[in-house]
C-alpha cells in the first residue's frame, strides 16, 4: 500500500477537478446526484483522505499523480 502525503482540502478539490469532478458549493441541500464531500481542513485525516479517493474510483498512486 502506498503512503499518503498530508494533503489540505484545497489540494484534494483541485486534483478531483482535474478528472472532471466540479465544486458544487460548500453549504446548502442535497442535490439528486451523487457528491464527494471534501472537508475544508488544513490536512485531512488519512482515512478520510483513503475514503474520498476510494469514492473517486482512484488508486494511491493515482490520486498522488494528480497533485
Amino acid at each position: 500500500m502506498s503512503r499518503l502525503p498530508g494533503v489540505p482540502g484545497r489540494e484534494v478539490v483541485i486534483a478531483l477537478k482535474k478528472i472532471g469532478y466540479e465544486q458544487d458549493h460548500q453549504r446548502g441541500t442535497k442535490p439528486p446526484f451523487r457528491r464527494i464531500v471534501v472537508p475544508n481542513h488544513d490536512e485531512i485525516a488519512k482515512g478520510t483522505l483513503r475514503a474520498i479517493i476510494r469514492e473517486a474510483g482512484l488508486t494511491v498512486g493515482e490520486f498522488k499523480s494528480l497533485l
